[in-house]
């Protein structure tokens, strides 16, 4: 029954998603608000790669950090970084349907060159919430604000965005 209602949640959120991701223009994909934050380019490409987290998540109970590489893939244009989002979303819908929901409270940990902790441990479910699916709501709000600082539309995800609302109180 939990995977079920995790696996609607993602099926839904990752839809929110790509229409977040599908509405970046290729102009803006360079633009940081400040130096030291990602660029609109950065942030939609780590998105799209926190969905490469699920198999080893939902179906592990250990990661060793090192042995990972992070793919950021192309960056300079929308169209690769969509691709890149619509591989990993299938490779994370599987993972969550193949998952043992008896293992949910297992345990998980994440180390870095077997031995420092990269994580804290704690139940798999913990993790699942936190930096699956929270951490990445958490970066789309970040997506969201970096596009309009740029003076971009963003998609309505829960309810009408301003544009739309402004039209409705007329």
């Amino acid at each position: 029954m939990i995977k079920e209602a995790l696996l609607g949640e993602f099926l839904h959120e990752a839809e929110n998603t790509r229409k977040l991701l599908s509405i970046i223009p290729n102009n803006a994909l360079e633009y940081r608000p400040q130096q030291h934050l990602w660029s609109i380019g950065q942030l939609a490409s780590h998105i799209s790669e926190l969905y490469n987290w699920y198999d080893v998540t939902f179906n592990q109970d250990a990661f060793e950090l090192s042995t990972y590489t992070y793919d950021k893939g192309d960056i300079t244009k929308v169209s690769t970084i969509l691709e890149k989002f619509e591989a990993n979303v299938k490779v994370a819908q599987e993972a969550i349907k193949k998952s043992d929901e008896s293992q949910y409270m297992n345990v998980w940990s994440m180390t870095m060159n077997n031995e420092k902790t990269a994580f804290p441990s704690m139940p798999k479910i913990q993790v699942i919430r936190s930096i699956l699916y929270n951490h990445l709501y958490h970066h789309r709000g970040e997506l969201i604000s970096h596009l309009r600082a740029t003076g971009n539309k963003v998609p309505s995800l829960y309810g009408p965005n301003f544009e739309e609302s402004q039209k409705v109180q007329g």
